[in-house]
């Protein structure tokens, strides 16, 4: 009998403590945007006030998941929606096994044709875990209570298109909470920039830009730049990568046009956090 009443109050105090957790956590009423260091490649998660996940690209390797895990809380096994920006295997690797240990409710995605291992690998568990798949258009848009998400770019529908470069097919997207506005550029070149530019000038001014391409100079125009008018650039890449990212000509432009940067390869792990009003990097 005593050892029955242990066993139930020791599951009391357990239970306490997990309630406790979660109602703290749940006081939180900031956004907070994660650019995690996962090498050479993009990964990206943003966890809204009420504690929706939103995954952006999942990196080179299996480090975005560990990197996940850490991020959220234990217990929320949910991603809300996971967007794969375009199919290289920087930005989509990671994705996999995000499918295979969380509950992902939808998929947005290019559509543009791919071939690889690990994307068809991809494509298969979506399928398998029949998860709802949506090909990403502008005007597209997501809400999470007062958070909006918006595609900005593809304009024409690129599903099963054969693309000659395919960063050019990268899911551009826009997060507006509050007076804060973040934009991310995928790998984006420059014939993907002037589209937007053309097509998409009054809607993409932010104060965060997630710069295109992991800073190449095949990204980040000034015209681009000039539109957008951010404060703050971020920049996910890997340290002593073999590319030469980012490019000393892009930083000398976003010297020059006062925008602030904040790099993987220095910085580590960047978490950006809103209240809506004003942001803080740590």
């Amino acid at each position: 009998m005593k050892r029955l009443f242990k066993i139930s109050l020791g599951l009391l105090i357990v239970v306490a403590v997990l309630l406790t957790v979660v109602w703290f956590t749940g006081r939180d009423s900031n956004l907070k945007v994660y650019f995690f260091d996962i090498g050479q490649g993009d990964g990206m998660l943003i966890r809204t006030p009420t504690h929706q996940n939103i995954v952006i690209d999942g990196g080179p390797d299996n480090t975005f998941i560990t990197k996940l895990g850490q991020a959220l809380p234990f217990y929320d096994r949910t991603i809300d929606l996971m967007v794969l920006s375009h199919a290289h295997d920087d930005h989509l690797f990671g994705l996999v096994e995000v499918l295979k240990r969380y509950k992902v409710k939808e998929v947005l995605y290019s559509g543009a044709l791919h071939t690889t291992d690990a994307y068809l690998e991809w494509l298969s568990l979506i399928k398998e875990k029949e998860i709802p798949l949506k090909i990403a258009r502008a005007g597209q848009t997501f809400i999470f209570n007062e958070v909006e998400f918006k595609v900005i770019y593809p304009f024409t529908d690129l599903t099963n298109q054969k693309m000659e470069n395919l960063n050019n097919s990268s899911v551009v997207n826009r997060l507006v909470y509050g007076q804060i506005k973040i934009l991310f550029m995928g790998d984006s070149e420059v014939e993907g920039e002037k589209e937007i530019i053309n097509q998409a000038r009054e809607g993409i001014e932010s104060q965060v830009i997630k710069l295109g391409h992991h800073g190449s100079d095949t990204s980040s125009t000034e015209d681009l730049l000039k539109l957008v008018k951010p404060i703050y650039g971020i920049i996910q890449v890997g340290e002593d990568n073999k590319f030469g990212h980012p490019a000393r000509r892009v930083l000398r432009r976003l010297e020059r046009l006062g925008i602030q940067v904040f790099r993987n390869d220095l910085e580590g792990d960047i978490v950006l956090e809103t209240d809506g009003q004003s942001l803080i990097f740590r």
